[in-house]
């Protein structure tokens, strides 16, 4: 009779066994009373990022995936105090993401996976929307950051900022491993109303790491082979962006989390997203039995990831 050999404990195979935070610490008494929303399984923080990622590793909380599509430059004005998405230079809105996530970064298991959603903006430098056309008007809430003479040198008109890109070099230069710069292919985007360029139709998913060891569970996002075999999923996503009426204009489909949350979250595990909005990556997470906790800044989007989280029920 032979006898079945431990598994040898390398890196590699001590990440597919990752930590994973206690109940003591999610319902830590303090954290609650932090929270805009609290109960076992979901918090959710109506503060900067920033603030909230220090609440969270004071109660000692370690989450496995964040998964998040922060706000885009120039692209919506919500409103809020502190908001991050207005800043006059492409470079400090980048800087701002990159301390967002640094942020984070104590929070973040050491073998956990960042992923983060980000489409680009051109540089235009028209100065304000005054047509009357009523496709253009919606996209355009007044005098946004890209629509002002610019520095002449990356900001130019109809230079396309390449900022999903930049945002991922910045986050190397901080030390983060970049494993993929999967692209999400949006089936009958709406148009471009331009006459010299093709129709973006793409945005980006960045999976970001701190470590070369780090858990991902290959089987439940895999594609199977002829032979039976399970090969990782493609890094080109066709995902029909969310179309449905809500009061948070850039939510995402739920699809679009799917493998992020179910390929880097362990049983037990938690979810977190620092943009949190409409609330669908808490949402796909507690319907799959995960812990979540989100995070925004608007206290309205607060309350529409408890309505959303309350469609459960």
């Amino acid at each position: 009779m032979s006898i079945k050999k431990p598994t040898p404990p390398t890196k590699a195979n001590l990440a597919l066994a990752p930590q994973v935070t206690s109940s003591e610490s999610f319902c830590n008494e303090k954290l609650r009373k932090a929270a805009y929303y609290s109960d076992d399984n979901v918090l959710i923080f109506n503060m900067d990022v920033r603030e909230a990622m220090h609440h969270l590793a004071e109660a000692g909380v370690i989450v496995n995936c964040m998964v998040t599509s922060p706000p885009f430059y120039g692209q919506r004005d919500y409103g809020s105090d502190g908001q991050i998405g207005l800043e006059a230079h492409p470079n400090e809105f980048i800087n701002q993401l990159v301390s967002c996530f640094e942020a984070a970064k104590p929070v973040l298991a050491e073998n956990g996976s960042l992923w983060v959603n980000l489409g680009d903006t051109y540089w235009s430098g028209k100065g304000e929307h005054k047509s009357g056309e009523s496709k253009q008007s919606a996209r355009r809430f007044g005098l946004r950051p890209q629509d002002k003479t610019g520095d002449g040198l990356l900001c130019k008109p109809k230079q396309l900022l390449l900022i999903p890109h930049r945002f991922a070099i910045a986050m190397q230069d901080n030390d983060w491993i970049v494993r993929n710069d999967n692209v999400w292919i949006k089936p009958n985007p709406i148009p471009d109303q331009v006459r010299d360029r093709c129709s973006v139709s793409h945005e980006y998913m960045f999976h970001l790491v701190k470590s070369r060891w780090y858990y991902f569970d290959k089987a439940k996002v895999g594609r199977k082979s002829e032979s039976g075999s399970i090969l990782p999923p493609s890094d080109t996503w066709a995902i029909a962006p969310a179309r449905k009426s809500h009061m948070h204009k850039a939510r995402f489909s739920e699809e679009l989390v799917r493998i992020p949350v179910l390929a880097t979250t362990p049983p037990g595990g938690v979810v977190l997203d620092p943009f949190g909005g409409s609330g669908t990556s808490l949402v796909f997470a507690r319907r799959h039995g995960f812990r979540a906790i989100g995070i925004d800044i608007h206290k309205d989007f607060c309350q529409s990831m408890v309505d959303h989280l309350g469609e459960l029920a």
